[in-house]
Order: structure tokens, then C-alpha cells, then sequence
């Protein structure tokens, strides 16, 4: 564990990375609008090279993220269960309730749409991550709340998870400040193609 002197420091220094990546990824949402949604699902996850019944993962954008609902849409016609993050409350891992395009949904914290409580809880496969920033090693710069963090952590001690960032190309930093309980991403998707995470030095 990061002594306390140097937690503090890279808490400051993310504090200080987000603000400039909320402004680079507005200018990215505003330059390219819809289109770079379109051009991130034209990939698809072929990449990953997934078995059918993989369930997914994806989120619903707020704000200027990039949306992953036309990749879900692509990926529920290729006949991949999908589901949706539940928030279960601060400082707890996210839960995923069975979704699919049209299917009712009701507004949580931050206006983030989520499955109605009726919708039956699974475990995802692969987790399509929103980000502010991200690096070539595959860390992410979250909104400070952890829960991508502690959710990837428990679900990589029970099984194999592989989980995707989403993002425009122009969030791509030279490195994100983490520390060890920061969950590296698999692989980052953005509209002009996959990327798989660099190894660990």
C-alpha cells in the first residue's frame, strides 16, 4: 500500500489531470459529435475475440462520454446478453441487472440510467469502461469514486473479466497517475480502433 505522503500525491495529481481531460473531452464530443459513437461500434469487439453467449457490460453515457449504445446495439444483434451497472450505494462495487436496447430503464445519481429493480442481476465477461483520460499501460482517470475500481477487483477474483475503455482518441494522456488499487483496462476502444494495454514494465 502507497505510504500516506504519496496516496496524497497521486490523489493531487489526478485532481489535476481531470480538469484537463473534462475539457479535452468536450472539445473531442464537440468536434465529433454522434459520428464517433457510429465509428467506435463499426469495430465492434471482434478484437477480443469473445464466445457467443459472452454477457457485456456497457453504460449509459452522460454528458459529453462517448456512447456505447450503438456498440451494444450492434453487439445484442450478434446475440450477446447484455446488462447495465447498478450503483448499490457509496464505497460499494457495482452490480449489473439484464438490459437491452428499449427495455425501461429509471434515472439514479447523476441522471445515469439504469435497469429497472425487476430485471434479473447477472455477471458480466466484459465491461465497457466510460474514462476521462487514459494511457498506453491502460489506466484509467475515473471521477474519483472507485466503483470501476473495486467492481473489476472482485470480479477478477472470481473469474475472467476483460474490460474495455471507451473513448475518443483525443483522451489518450501519457500517463495517468495510479496507484495500486487502480484496475488496469484490457484493451481501449476508440473510434479510430482497439488498442490492447501495454504490459506491465
Amino acid at each position: 500500500m502507497a505510504a500516506p505522503d504519496h496516496a496524497d500525491a497521486i490523489a493531487s495529481a489526478k485532481r489535476e489531470l481531470r480538469a484537463a481531460a473534462r475539457g479535452a473531452r468536450a472539445a473531442a464530443f464537440a468536434r465529433h459529435g454522434t459520428a464517433a459513437a457510429d465509428r467506435l461500434a463499426g469495430h465492434s469487439l471482434s478484437f477480443v475475440h469473445l464466445d457467443p453467449a459472452a454477457v457485456v457490460s456497457g453504460f449509459s453515457a452522460i454528458g459529453d462520454e462517448i456512447s456505447a449504445l450503438p456498440l451494444l446495439t450492434a453487439l445484442g444483434r450478434l446475440g450477446h446478453p447484455l446488462c447495465l451497472p447498478v450503483m448499490q450505494g457509496r464505497a460499494m462495487p457495482l452490480m449489473f441487472r439484464t438490459w437491452s436496447p428499449g427495455s425501461p430503464t429509471r434515472e439514479a445519481v447523476w441522471g445515469i440510467q439504469e435497469p429497472i429493480e425487476t430485471a434479473p442481476a447477472v455477471e458480466p465477461d466484459v465491461l465497457l469502461v466510460p474514462l476521462l483520460a487514459f494511457d498506453a499501460a491502460g489506466y484509467r482517470l475515473g471521477y474519483g469514486g472507485g466503483f470501476y475500481d473495486r467492481t473489476l477487483e472482485g470480479l477478477r477474483a472470481r473469474k475472467r473479466v476483460i474490460a474495455i475503455g471507451l473513448a475518443f482518441d483525443e483522451q489518450r494522456v501519457d500517463s495517468v497517475p495510479h496507484a495500486d488499487g487502480d484496475q488496469r483496462l484490457d484493451w481501449i476502444l476508440t473510434p479510430s480502433g482497439p488498442a490492447a494495454a501495454a504490459s506491465r514494465p
